[in-house]
């Protein structure tokens, strides 16, 4: 076999129909369009929702016609006239033979009338749906009737006839689980990453908060324990003042001046006086507060003492007039 031996299976390929060749290639003439027609025409094409001139299905549908609530709520509907009916005819009789009158008073016994009582009569299709009375028609019956719903005339006849509504209420929000009590502890819920971290920094600030809280509350308790302000006074009191520690320094350095300078005049001691002034001023203490420890009073000796003592520039000046004072005599 060589290469120009190859051919497909047959079958595997079909040759294109040429159409308007003549009456010998079996697709002349016509062409298989039929004879004439819309169809047969170039361009003839007829689209899919065209229903031979009649009105189409997409404009005999009514459109914008409002909007259907999709929270409506569907009742089975059973009015107070249908449920008397059924108390006369006697279909609630297992009721009535249950049902026992209420307190010392002789009224009749109301008859207990709920969903599954009116399906069992025949006057509800289903369970499904909640149930509401309606108020049309008579009642003579007294019934206790329960339901999800009543209208205003329909309780008021159902009271007039002396019987009771009960209206089943269904919650708005979550109830707690029956027998589990607030104290109880709940399985932890698996956080994250993220949310692991957002609860241990939470926890973190928490017991900073509790720390912050202790020391306050030890805060008042060292205040307590403070010297108060008559041991203040007393403190103050024990150490030495200025103006004593600057008249003892004075005694003791009392000889060593009178035997090394030599005696001034009325003059001298004149000038002398403004500057002795000026340095008892600046040695009296000024009037401190009772709050003060002994360490204050001790820091102020040192000032009292530099204050008591004359300045040098002063004593020179003072022995140079005296020396003067004494050549002038001679």
């Amino acid at each position: 076999m060589r290469l120009h031996d190859l051919r497909p299976p047959e079958g595997s390929r079909k040759e294109r129909t040429r159409v308007g060749r003549g009456i010998a290639a079996g697709k002349g003439k016509t062409a298989g369009r039929g004879t004439k027609g819309q169809k047969a025409r170039a361009g003839g094409s007829i689209p899919p929702w065209f229903e031979g001139g009649q009105t189409p299905l997409h404009q005999r549908i009514p459109k914008l016609r409002g909007f259907k609530n999709r929270f409506k709520i569907e009742y089975e509907i059973v009015n107070v006239g249908d449920i008397g009916a059924a108390a006369e005819r006697g279909a609630f009789e297992a009721e009535a033979a249950d049902a026992k009158p209420t307190g010392k008073t002789k009224a009749p016994a109301q008859i207990t009338v709920n969903q599954d009582i009116l399906r069992a009569v025949g006057l509800v299709r289903s369970l499904d749906k909640p149930l509401k009375i309606l108020g049309n028609g008579e009642l003579s019956a007294p019934l206790f009737v329960v339901a999800d719903g009543f209208t205003a005339s329909a309780r008021a006849k159902i009271e007039a006839a002396g019987g009771t509504v009960n209206v089943l209420e269904v919650p708005t929000a979550p109830l707690k689980a029956i027998g589990v009590e607030p104290g109880d502890e709940r399985t932890p819920v698996k956080l994250s990453r993220g949310g692991q971290a957002a609860a241990d920094k939470a926890d973190r600030a928490r017991a900073a908060r509790a720390e912050d809280a202790e020391a306050a509350e030890a805060a008042p308790v060292a205040v307590a324990k403070a010297p108060s302000a008559p041991e203040a006074d007393e403190a103050v009191a024990k150490a030495p003042s200025a103006p004593e520690a600057s008249d003892t320094e004075g005694e003791t350095d009392a000889p060593s001046a009178t035997a090394t300078e030599p005696e001034t005049s009325a003059p001298e001691a004149e000038a002398a006086a403004p500057v002795e002034e000026a340095a008892e001023s600046s040695a009296t203490p000024k009037p401190r507060r009772a709050a003060k420890t002994k360490a204050a009073a001790s820091d102020a000796e040192p000032s009292a003492d530099a204050g008591s003592t004359p300045e040098p520039e002063t004593a020179n000046a003072a022995t140079d007039e005296a020396e003067t004072t004494s050549g002038d005599d001679a």
